[in-house]
């Protein structure tokens, strides 16, 4: 893995923002999309509810509720959900 220089990045930031405030630049968005629901992506893992609860950091109750519609994953829940279907590796050394 290559040893990234977060000083320089923050510096390329600093010029973009400067360039695109003259309106010489685009400044790049990304989207990302939403995750599957948390039941395929436990089933994906092959993880009971209580361990895939566990390692979401969430009780099996708010998990339950995720899978059952009657809520819905909020701010680094879903991000969590992202990593899990997107590299399930990550939580395969977890666990």
């Amino acid at each position: 893995m290559d040893r990234r220089d977060i000083g320089a990045e923050i510096l390329q930031g600093i010029d973009e923002i400067k360039q695109f405030k003259k309106g010489r630049l685009d400044l790049r968005t990304l989207s990302l999309s939403e995750p599957s629901p948390p039941a395929a992506i436990r089933l994906k893992l092959r993880l009971s509810q209580t361990e895939f609860a566990g390692l979401m950091g969430v009780s099996v109750r708010t998990l339950q509720d995720w899978e059952q519609g009657r809520r819905v994953p909020q701010g680094p829940a879903i991000a969590l959900l992202r990593i899990a279907e997107q590299h399930p590796e990550v939580f395969a050394d977890i666990y």
